[in-house]
């Protein structure tokens, strides 16, 4: 990586759409440090998905930080109380899957590590078309968050402004599958179900799982997904 490629900060949770923002800020030539978060959700093999991603795509060390959203609950990610649903949701419903203000805490935490390290760029895997109905993966959010981002931050008030890139936003995911496979992702690597095992392996019932297989189906490639 040359030493003036711009420097960014991708959220890396080790599913299929983050590993392909991953890929695609790469392909662009950004020079990217990941992050993710270990918050309190249903398991942890997604971690281990992302750190296998990281390596394999070689960025600087997968950062992972520490939230206790579970603490606080409200979803069936963090609260083991509630089951994870599967049924697909209805039109306009939030599902209840959604993690409350979990892009707005992530993308907080990214914005500070970007200043620590000199960043000005930090991705995302937000989508508006496969998104699950989740209001912070609208561009409105994105927009709002970048608006922030730049009279919160030195880096807003005094340098080159902080930039917040979604690029899948207006992607399906058959899309995503194409572009990242393009790219040479090997989602084998990835984990996206809600509750999968310990090994990783996925329920293939979840919402998560359908879409997932629904955008290799849509793509006409063989989906890698190992399923319990």
């Amino acid at each position: 990586m040359s030493q003036t490629a711009p420097k960014a900060v991708v959220l890396l949770s080790g599913g299929l759409d983050s590993a392909t923002v991953l890929a695609m800020a790469q392909a662009d030539g950004y020079d990217c440090y990941t992050l993710g978060f270990n918050y309190g959700q249903r398991h942890d093999s997604e971690l281990r998905a992302a750190l296998r991603v990281a390596a394999a795509q070689g960025t600087h060390e997968h950062k992972i930080i520490r939230l206790n959203l579970d603490a606080i609950g409200g979803s069936a990610l963090t609260d083991g109380d509630i089951d994870v649903p599967e049924e697909a949701t209805g039109e306009g419903e939030i599902p209840v899957t959604y993690v409350p203000a979990r892009n707005t805490v992530f993308l907080s935490i990214a914005l500070g590590y970007a200043e620590v390290i000199g960043a000005n760029h930090l991705f995302i895997g937000a989508n508006a078309v496969d998104y699950s109905g989740y209001p912070d993966c609208r561009p409105e959010f994105i927009e709002a968050f970048e608006r922030l981002a730049n009279v919160a931050t030195k880096a807003g008030v005094e340098g080159a402004g902080i930039r917040v890139h979604a690029p899948l936003m207006s992607l399906t995911k058959g899309d995503i599958v194409k572009v990242g496979t393009q790219l040479g992702v090997d989602y084998g690597l990835t984990v996206t179900c809600y509750q999968a095992d310990e090994q990783g392996a996925a329920c293939g019932r979840c919402e998560a799982c359908r879409l997932r297989r629904a955008g290799f189906d849509e793509a006409g490639i063989p989906d890698p997904t190992k399923y319990a």
